[in-house]
């Protein structure tokens, strides 16, 4: 199981570590904030927050692309200054957002 953790640097800076390695930014998918992570508000350092993470975790980056959005709404908008969760977690949110799309769902609501 992935364990993902964000803080800030004494600099200020957003860092993102997944398994005790910095999370790849997936600017080759959508570059959303080319000068980096962000968290805790709905901006663009946010959305390639959201999107990094679940390029990450699943398997098909095109899922990734579809749901980022909906994941930054719903756990990057309010993660707080330091910040931990795991790919159980990410699962359990993509296999409800799956369920409530099959189901006919606005996807777009928690």
């Amino acid at each position: 199981m992935a364990r993902y953790l964000g803080w800030r640097s004494l600099s200020g800076e957003c860092v993102v570590m997944v398994d005790g390695a910095a999370l790849d930014q997936r600017l080759d998918l959508y570059s959303h904030s080319p000068t980096g992570f962000e968290w805790g508000y709905g901006g663009s350092g946010p959305a390639q927050l959201a999107l990094a993470i679940l390029a990450h975790h699943l398997p098909n980056a095109n899922d990734a692309l579809a749901l980022h959005q909906e994941f930054k709404w719903s756990w990057v908008f309010f993660f707080g200054p330091t910040w931990e969760m795991t790919s159980a977690q990410i699962e359990a949110w993509v296999q409800r957002k799956r369920q409530q799309i099959r189901s006919g769902y606005d996807a777009r609501q928690n």
